[in-house]
């Protein structure tokens, strides 16, 4: 079984892609040799929406529309264009009438809730943590809230949280930009026996003598002689490990 299968409930001309090294594009120039940023952002898959959107939101409630501004509706529960119908087509009868919502503002203020047209499955004992894409340029319109959901045991619609910021103009929800980032995590690893299981060193008194040899090698070594330098001396050792790990 793969690590993770997407269900495409809605027709989407974007499918899910792996997240990529280079933020989308959008990382400097400089930063395309920085394999930190570059794991970080390749880290998982990238999500688009199926269409775009606008949402005008005064502080308190919030109008949608899905035709560039020509009309507008007050925001409350709506469906994808078409997909009740369609989703009562396919589903067995006690299934029927249940089609998820698309975008539904929550009773919190300011909370909308956005369902990406996807259902997922992941592997067993993996769960996703659902983001904002890494690395790349948030709108100041609005602000995604993480979530982990295991989704090897939780077989529902693949949504998320948003908070809404502006209130003095339209936000904008583009169908050809990264919407989410899903990165498969396993559940051992945010069990809190092992996240609960750290230590904090007060000064150098917990620095071992293979510390300090790896300080020197690290650091010293390095800048002790910038001519011997090299230039992205880590991400070819990053990149060796990897591969001899794989």
């Amino acid at each position: 079984m793969a690590v993770i299968a997407f269900h495409e409930l809605v027709r989407n001309p974007r499918p899910p892609i792996r997240a990529t090294k280079n933020a989308a594009g959008q990382l400097p120039d400089r930063h395309h040799r920085c394999e930190p940023v570059r794991t970080a952002s390749g880290l998982g898959w990238y999500v688009f929406l199926p269409i775009d959107f606008q949402l005008v939101f005064d502080g308190v409630e919030a109008i949608i529309s899905l035709d560039e501004g020509e009309t507008w509706y007050p925001l409350s529960t709506l469906q994808y264009p078409d997909f009740a119908a369609h989703f009562n087509e396919h589903a067995p009868a006690e299934a029927q009438g249940f089609a998820p919502p698309f975008i539904a503002m929550t009773e919190d203020p300011g909370i909308v809730q956005i369902w990406t047209g996807y259902i997922v499955r992941t592997a067993p004992d993996y769960s996703l943590l659902v983001r904002s894409p890494a690395n790349i340029l948030a709108t100041q319109g609005y602000h995604h809230f993480e979530g982990v959901i295991e989704t090897d045991r939780w077989f529902g619609p693949l949504f998320t949280n948003i908070k809404l910021l502006r209130t003095d103009a339209p936000i904008h929800f583009h169908a050809h930009r990264p919407f989410l980032q899903l990165t498969p995590i396993h559940r051992a690893h945010y069990a809190d026996a092992l996240l609960n299981d750290f230590e904090v060193h007060d000064g150098f008194g917990g620095f071992k003598p293979e510390d300090w040899e790896a300080y020197h090698r690290t650091v010293v070594k390095p800048n002790a002689d910038p001519f011997a330098r090299k230039a992205g001396a880590y991400a070819v050792a990053a990149r060796k490990r990897r591969a001899q790990e794989e």
